[in-house]
């Protein structure tokens, strides 16, 4: 497997749908120039954000497939292909590399909750199933139930094609570890947390898989550009800039509030996947206060 190194800003795309629950192809082909015309360093469907959840196997090939094919090589493309079984998991992987991604993202089973020799003997699979493929390990414990703690992710930095984690813990202490006992190693840390890229940056990681970047790139993208010219204060007062979306989230069911905000900005991304509803008129309307704030609205 040729040397592959995640770094800097990928956004976790929103996957845009019609109101018949269809892909919008449009849409997501606006959004991914949306986003590449910010300066991000990659792209990630199918994660989290884009409600890999909620999609059919035939949903996330689209997705991908449209992603790979509008970013043209522009940008590296990471796409997400955690399941809970191990099987789905090697199949969505394998489908992903067939489109020509760069890399995959895997979350951890989720609803279950395997011992660390299984989720071990999980991620061992699908780095065997798919050996020329760059794969992230993907823990977001807040979510899946699921913990990962440092020896399981050490011993997995080990295998060949295993290059890195996100890691939506929140908990910097963990972060923290993951980075400093994989130095060294083939293995790199991306931030999976908003508020915390400017933190985990300091600390040493990569970059950063973020669900804000959607809305304005440009921002989280300064906060990267910025640390990595030496800039701190730059740095910090991004980070203090793109706070506030993230802290928005709280003001939707999980992941309908960067949805709303790209509808507002004139990308549609429609409504979240049922039964994901709106938010009320009274968040909408705190979220649209965000966004003007952040100068993203149209006058």
């Amino acid at each position: 497997m040729k040397n592959f190194v995640p770094k800097g800003i990928i956004p976790a795309m929103v996957t845009p749908i019609d109101e018949k629950g269809r892909i919008n192809e449009s849409a997501l082909r606006k959004l991914t120039n949306h986003l590449i015309d910010g300066g991000v360093h990659g792209l990630f469907p199918v994660g989290s954000q884009g409600e890999f959840f909620s999609l059919t196997f035939e949903q996330k090939k689209e997705a991908i497939r449209i992603v790979v094919d509008e970013t043209r090589g522009r940008v590296p493309v990471y796409a997400g292909t955690g399941a809970v079984t191990t099987r789905e998991a090697i199949e969505t992987t394998q489908m992903a590399q067939d489109w020509g991604v760069s890399a995959v993202s895997v979350i951890t089973p989720y609803f279950l909750v395997p011992s660390q020799k299984e989720l071990i003997a999980h991620y061992t699979a699908i780095a065997k199933a798919c050996p020329d493929l760059p794969i992230l390990l993907y823990s977001n414990p807040d979510r899946t139930q699921v913990p990962f703690p440092t020896s399981t992710v050490l011993e997995l930095a080990a295998v060949d094609n295993i290059v890195g984690v996100k890691d939506s813990s929140g908990d910097m202490s963990m972060t923290g570890e993951y980075i400093r006992l994989t130095r060294g190693m083939n293995f790199h840390v991306l931030m999976g947390r908003d508020t915390l890229i400017y933190a985990a940056l300091c600390y040493g990681a990569a970059g950063s898989i973020c669900a804000t970047a959607n809305v304005d790139p440009r921002v989280p993208v300064e906060i990267y550009e910025a640390f990595i010219a030496g800039d701190h204060k730059r740095a910090l007062d991004a980070q203090y800039r793109l706070a506030p979306l993230r802290v928005a989230f709280g003001l939707g069911t999980f992941p309908v509030v960067v949805k709303e905000a790209l509808n507002m900005i004139g990308i549609e991304a429609g409504p979240a996947i049922l039964p994901v509803g709106p938010m009320t008129p009274e968040n909408r309307e705190k979220l649209r206060k965000v966004i003007a704030d952040m100068g993203m609205l149209k006058k």
